[in-house]
Formats: C-alpha cells, structure tokens, sequence
C-alpha cells in the first residue's frame, strides 16, 4: 500500500473534482471553406470531462486479508510475480490482493532490495501464538522525530508490509530470481505448444533442437566456452573447442554434412585435488559405435576410488599411464574442424562446411568439468527429461532409463558403474525423446519467461518494452529476454540504469545489492572439499548507516522520477540465509564423507536434531516482505 502524498504536485492535480469550461468564445472551433465557423462546444465539453474524471482516478491497492488467511502460508514470489503479470499484461487478477482501476496503470517497476528485514525497519516480529496469523500485512507507523526509521523512504511512502515467503523445500531454499522470472505459461499457450509438438514430430528428427540454451548453461553452472559469453575464466589446464564458422551463403544446405553426436560418460576418483578422471567413454551417436574408452591415471595420489560409484579399483590402473592432457587432446580432434589437406588444391581451407559436434551427456556438466573441457554444443538428458515433483529437482540416468527405456542399469551393486552403459542409456534416451516429439517424458507444465508472457499480453495494445538493471551481466542471465539489460558494478550504477530506462519501458527490473552485500548475505557457496564456512560477525553500526542511508537516498531518487501512474513493487525476497547456508554445508560434507566410505568415527556427525536445526533456518530464510504502491 502507498502512503497519501499530501501537498504533493500529484495529490494537487487529483484533488481538482471539477474543471471549468470556458466560454462560447474561447471553444475549439473550426473554419470551413465558406468563412462560417462551427463551435464544438459540445463536443469539447464531453472530452474535458473525460479527462476530469481520469484525472479524478488513481489506482489503488487493497489487500483482501479474508483471503490471505485462507492460506496456509504466506505470499509467496510466484504471487509477486503474478500480480506484476496483472499488472503489465493481461494476467487474470489476485485474489490476495484487490487492485483498483488496473487499467490505469501505464508503468510497473519493481525492485528487489534483499537484507530488509522487520528489525531493520523497526516493525514487530511477526506473530507466534496459535491464535495470531503471520501471514496478514503488518501496518508501518508513522515516522516521528523521536524515533526516526533507519529507511524513511519505506516508512513515509507504505503504510503496510506484507510477509512473503521464498520458493524450496524443507531443507534448501530454490533461486529468488527463477521463481520471479519463470512461471508456468498459460492454457492457451500450452495448446499452442503442443499443436506445434505434434507438427514437429513429421519433420527431420535432428537432435540439435535439444541443444542447452546459453541460459541452461549458466543455470546448471556448465563451463561456458569464452565466445559465447565471457562468465567463466578457465583455470590452467583447461581447454575449449574452437567456435562454429558460420555457414556460406554459397554452400548448398541440402548437401550439408549430418551434424557429428557423441554420447559421453566419465568416472572419477578421489584425489588430493578432489575428484579426477579415471575413465572416459565416447559412443557415436549415429553409428551405435564405441569412438573411446581409455583409462586415466589422474595427477595426484588416489585417496579413495569410489568404486560403488566409478567401477574403477586399483589394479585396473596400475598400469595405466594415460594422462588427462592426453585425453584432452583425443578429445579436442574429436571435436575439432579437420586439418587442412596440405595437397589440397583449395588454399588449405577447409573442403565441406565443418558443424561442431555434440556431446549428449546425463548431467553433462559433471563430465566436462572432469575433462576440463568448455564446449558449446550439448545435450543434457537431465534437463531435457523432467523428474517427477519437477524443476529444479533432476531425473537420475538409471530412473530415467527404467521409466522411460523399459530396463534396468547400474545394478552392479559395489561393483560400480559401467560409463558405455550409461552413455548407451543417454543414446536410447535421446532417441526416445525425438520419437516422442519435444512433450515426451515431461511431467511438468512446460514454463517460459515472464518477458515471453508480456510480450503476448494486449492490455496496451502496443508491444511491451521491459527492461532488467541488475549487478554483474543480466543480458546473459535472467534478462536475456528482455527489450533491454543493463549490467552494473554496484548500486550507483543500478540507480542510473533504471532512471535511464524507465522512460520508454513499460516493465522494468532492477537489484540493489549493497544492504545485503554488507550484511554479509552473499558470500559465494564454498566449494567442495573447502573448509565449512563460519557466520559472519554482524557489520559495523556507522558502516551500515551508511549503507542505508546510501539506500534510502536511491529510492527517493528513482521514486520522484517516475511519471504519474506508475507501479512500484518493492520486495525482499528472503530473510538471512547464512544459517540455513552452514548447516547445508555441514550436512552436504556429512553425506559426501559417507558415500567416499569414510570410517564412523573419523565423520563429523550429523544428528536428527541438527537435521530440525536446518528445517527451521530454512523456515526462517525464506521469510520476506513485500511493499506496494503506485505513484
């Protein structure tokens, strides 16, 4: 809800319940050939009332507490996500919330500002007793002089702030940011869908059309090759397969070359270095035929070799002396353009068009990062099939093939994992998936960007521009879709870029990150094997002053820059994860430690009560606010 701006240039012009109209001599009027003039008064008359009673409308907020007790939790960001829908498209309304005269509004700008938090803002906790329920809005009071908030911006502008809670499960808490900018498309669109599906079961059936996008890359942490997007720095040792020419306008694509596929399974060890190849298997796709399987003796001392899982015991590389830099070089021929003919009559340029091969793996990012290896082209039979309760959980290979393939693998007990059984499952899975057409082994409704959603809405009549302002390089990320993606350095930055765009976009999207970097929310998650994290000591009282008044000074600044009838959205998204993020860790180094066989008394426990401790962090993280308004 928004706070009444009184005295304000806005509050002014709607507060003018009647215009005068002038007289007969001042009415528009119009001349025709004949030197007579007609006077429209009437018709001027009706069009400045039109405008006076516009003008008289402004669009409101109002929760419907009646229904948000319904509930059996709080909104949650999917909500959010959906009023904004409403709101910039042609969504169907919320039922939490009662939104007045929607067709006004011209702008929606939402913001997500994570460390906002009850304490912070001087609010009372939410409530705990049976009878109370803390899902209803809590009223922001007044700001006085004898206790100043630490955000008057938030204190003076909203007069409520209503709990919402992050997307998860008992123990984890799922990405803000996908919950906000994925949802699942509507049933018109799923008809349409699966109209074009069942079309495109006639056509060639080329796996290229399950190539992961840039965005499934970055979603499920692939090493991304540095000409497709500059996110990933590779350490020493790594290596990338050359980009993909593109094709000449004087090659004839009906003689082009079928697309090489190849199917990829690896098996690692643990060393000091954590896990490495030991073995890597490649069947051709096409063929059926086995193009590699070659053991690998890793660089370091193997400290356990997972047998149960890789298959792969001591004596099998005993007298194995294969080092990764020479798979990395098999690999890389494989996957290469071919060397120019040196007796070639051509100029040494290559005769045929050359397409970069796939590699089709389960999980696929495991192996590459096993092999060290950046490449462009993959499959992922993890994402491309569904797991039952769907995203972001992922489909086990074995489950995978039992379900959808009709037999059993990796029911060699201790004795591990064969990597060309499992490739050979990735290969069936595949050809499954192109027999079934794009809908085959999905589970799920399919689901698409909220910047795909707007640009079909016609609440405007005009095609939606939306915008996303955000810190690092959201034009590769969750903005891909967007009219327009402005990356950032730091919260300054932000601020600029949303008053940049907001002119001429009808939906934009913007992240101040400064309260929470301080806050100490945003430490990377710790890599494996690395030592458990500790929580950070709270921040300095005079640094974080700063950081807010820094803050409450952005929002001003974008607030008063917004043109009339413009929806501001603000939300936290979260509460403090770092508990929730410790105990994760302590329970993912447990199990780990158990599966490598590690004797009883040598693991760090993990006891039922500490399993409670991370259901009730995870509870708590996952709280957040919500303020609306419209200016």
């Amino acid at each position: 809800m928004k706070r009444s701006q009184a005295g304000s240039p806005a509050a002014e012009k709607h507060s003018n319940k009647k215009v005068k109209i002038t007289g007969a001599g001042q009415n528009m009027s119009t001349e025709d050939s004949g030197g007579w003039t007609k006077v429209e008064k009437r018709k001027l008359k009706k069009t400045v009332k039109q405008e006076v009673k516009s003008d008289s409308k402004q669009p409101r907020f109002m929760y419907a507490n009646s229904e948000i007790v319904k509930r059996n939790h709080a909104i949650g960001v999917d909500d959010v996500r959906d009023l904004v829908l409403h709101l910039a498209a042609d969504a169907s309304p919320p039922n939490w919330l009662r939104v007045n005269d929607s067709s006004l509004i011209q702008k929606v700008v939402t913001l997500l500002i994570p460390g906002l938090t009850l304490e912070l803002l001087g609010l009372p906790p939410l409530p705990t007793s049976a009878t109370s329920n803390p899902n209803i809005p809590i009223a922001i009071p007044l700001p006085t002089p004898d206790s100043p908030p630490s955000l008057p911006f938030i204190a003076s502008t909203f007069s409520h702030a209503c709990p919402t809670r992050a997307p998860g499960d008992q123990t984890r808490m799922h990405s803000i940011l996908a919950a906000f900018f994925q949802g699942p498309i509507t049933a018109s669109e799923l008809k349409k869908r699966l109209t074009a599906q069942n079309s495109e079961r006639t056509r060639e059936k080329d796996p290229a059309q399950y190539l992961l996008t840039l965005e499934q890359m970055l979603e499920n942490e692939y090493p991304i090759p540095s000409y497709m997007a500059d996110v990933f720095q590779k350490p020493d040792g790594w290596i990338q397969t050359p980009e993909e020419l593109p094709a000449s306008l004087l090659d004839d694509p009906t003689k082009a070359p079928k697309r090489p596929v190849y199917c990829v399974d690896c098996e690692m060890c643990l060393t000091e270095d954590g896990k490495e190849l030991t073995r890597i298997c490649l069947i051709d796709y096409h063929s059926g035929i086995v193009v590699y399987d070659q053991l690998v003796k890793p660089s370091k001392p193997i400290l356990d070799y997972l047998t149960r899982w890789s298959g792969i015991t001591a004596e099998q590389l005993r007298t194995v002396t294969t080092t990764l830099a020479q798979v990395q070089a098999h690999i890389l021929r494989l996957l290469s353009p071919p060397a120019p003919n040196p007796f070639s009559t051509t100029n040494g340029s290559i005769a045929a068009p050359y397409l970069t091969p796939i590699l089709v793996g389960h999980s696929l990012e495991s192996d590459l990062k096993a092999l060290k290896l950046c490449h462009s082209k993959c499959i992922d039979t993890a994402v491309m099939y569904h797991h039952p309760r769907g995203r972001p959980l992922k489909p086990g290979l074995a489950w995978l093939t039992k379900k959808w393939c009709g037999r059993e693998i990796q029911t060699g007990g201790e004795g591990g994992h064969d990597p060309e059984e499992d490739a050979r499952a990735c290969v069936e899975l595949l050809q499954k998936k192109l027999d079934g057409g794009p809908g085959f082994g999905e589970f799920k409704t399919d689901y698409e960007s909220i910047f795909e959603r707007m640009g079909r809405g016609t609440k405007r009549g005009e095609k939606q521009r939306s915008a996303v302002v955000d810190i690092g390089n959201p034009a590769v990320m969750h903005g891909s879709k967007a009219t327009t993606a402005v990356g950032c350095k730091n919260d300054d930055e932000v601020l600029q870029g949303l008053l940049d765009v907001v002119p001429a976009h009808h939906f934009v999207f913007g992240r101040f990150m400064a309260l929470a970097n301080i806050l100490g929310w945003s430490a990377p998650k710790p890599e494996a094997g690395a030592p458990l994290p500790e929580l950070s000591p709270p921040p300095d009282p005079e640094v974080l002053k700063q950081v807010l008044d820094a803050l409450d000074k952005h929002l001003k600044t974008l607030h008063a820059s917004l043109p009339p009838r413009t929806a501001l959205v603000i939300f936290t998204g979260h509460s403090d994860p770092r508990r929730m993020a410790l105990l994760n860790a302590r329970k993912t180094a447990f199990e780990s430690a158990l599966r490598s066989g590690m004797p009883a008394e040598e693991l760090a426990p993990w006891t039922a009560s500490d399993g409670r401790d991370l259901e009730e962090a995870v509870a708590l993280a996952k709280r957040g606010l919500l303020f609306l308004g419209v200016v």
